[in-house]
């Protein structure tokens, strides 16, 4: 099982496994498929740190789900 951990890039969302937390996934999903490429855990946290410093300036109102994810996954 995968859970979201943060907006992408290029409609590719990064997705973690649930039971290891340590496996990291770029998802993308297209009209009937779906694409996974497995991604270092570094690069997933860069990815999920620039998605924060986006949704902060933009003043999303989502900045502290993505905030509260990046903590239990990253910290």
């Amino acid at each position: 099982m995968l859970y979201q951990v943060s907006l992408g890039i290029e409609g590719k969302d990064i997705y973690a496994t649930l039971y290891a937390q340590k496996m990291f996934f770029l998802v993308e999903v297209k009209q009937r498929e779906v694409f996974f490429e497995v991604i270092p855990y570094l690069d997933a946290r860069n990815q999920s740190e620039l998605n924060l410093q986006r949704a902060r300036r933009q003043g999303s109102e989502d900045f502290s789900k993505w905030d509260n994810l990046f903590r239990q996954t990253f910290l």
